[in-house]
């Protein structure tokens, strides 16, 4: 009986050593291990559910076209054209300049040097050398010869060149280009003051032949209409030389009020007019080069879409 007994009272003993936290302690939840960061996965769990009222399917969508493979086509050889031809009419424009300031500055150095006497006969071939060259002659006017180039706008006036032969003693006759009159004035009963008969001393600039350009219509001298000075022309319906002067004067207000009125022609300053816009070329033709370039590179380096990628990778370009 004293055995059992004993036996009894040490188990109770020890359950009263055993904390009560560890007794009611209960097994500590296993966590989960983390899982890495899967894209893939995390697309697909984003893609939506065909169950979904609003989901579209690509086959009902519009169709697209790709281009796969060679990305850029003959459309890139033409953008490739227009910079390389505009940097070589940039270039020609350049050396147009050069030689237009050179004839310029030829022309204003033959205009400060004295008037030459015409000689009483001259050789047309050698005009060239000598056009802007002041000249002086004297002679008679031919009136009953006379020949109106035009229509010709002055400070918004229309009106006429007069071109009256200049009969020479003892020389040639030549052409000479007096100056503009009025519209009004073509009649020359209109203008007795503009009809000098004695004899007159011209000074003007000896000048090459003009050019006619394509969209001038042709003279009818039968009709008595010239609308471009055809120095070849003139000179065989006046019989005189393929010599063109025209005549200069200094521009005093006043006077060319004054001579306006009376139907008088009065000439053109003694300067060089001849336009030179090579420069404003040059930066128009250069700008369209560095644009032109800039679009090419910005075609060329542009990336392609997702689709075309995708489509290329699945072709295994």
């Amino acid at each position: 009986m004293n055995a059992p007994t004993n036996l009894l009272q040490r188990s109770l003993r020890a359950v009263r050593q055993i904390p009560r936290c560890a007794r009611l302690a209960r097994p500590a939840p296993v966590t989960p291990a983390p899982r890495s960061f899967n894209s893939t996965a995390f697309r697909r769990s984003k893609r939506p559910s065909a169950d979904d009222p609003e989901f579209v399917s690509i086959l009902d969508g519009p169709p697209q076209l790709v281009r796969v493979g060679k990305r850029h086509g003959p459309g890139l050889i033409i953008l490739a054209i227009i910079p390389i031809t505009a940097f070589i009419l940039g270039t020609w424009q350049v050396q147009r300049l050069g030689w237009k300031t050179e004839l310029i500055a030829k022309f204003e150095d033959r205009l400060v040097r004295d008037p030459l006497p015409l000689p009483p006969t001259v050789d047309p071939n050698a005009i060239h050398d000598f056009d802007f060259r002041r000249v002086t002659a004297k002679g008679h006017f031919r009136h009953d010869k006379e020949m109106l180039v035009g229509p010709r706008m002055r400070e918004g006036t229309d009106g006429y060149m007069v071109i009256t032969p200049l009969e020479r003693e003892g020389a040639s006759t030549v052409l000479v280009n007096r100056g503009w009159i009025d519209k009004k004035h073509r009649n020359q009963r209109t203008r007795p003051d503009g009809l000098p008969t004695g004899e007159v001393v011209v000074e003007g600039l000896l000048r090459e032949p003009w050019k006619k350009n394509m969209f001038t219509p042709e003279n009818r001298p039968e009709r008595g209409d010239f609308f471009f000075p055809d120095v070849k022309q003139m000179a065989e319906l006046s019989g005189s030389q393929p010599v063109w002067i025209e005549a200069t004067m200094e521009p005093e207000f006043m006077q060319m009020v004054d001579y306006e009125t009376r139907g008088i022609p009065y000439g053109r300053p003694a300067e060089v007019n001849l336009r030179n816009n090579h420069a404003q070329y040059i930066f128009t033709w250069y700008g369209l080069c560095v644009a032109t370039s800039i679009m090419m590179w910005m075609v060329v380096k542009k990336p392609s879409s997702d689709i075309a990628r995708r489509v290329a990778r699945s072709k295994g370009l």
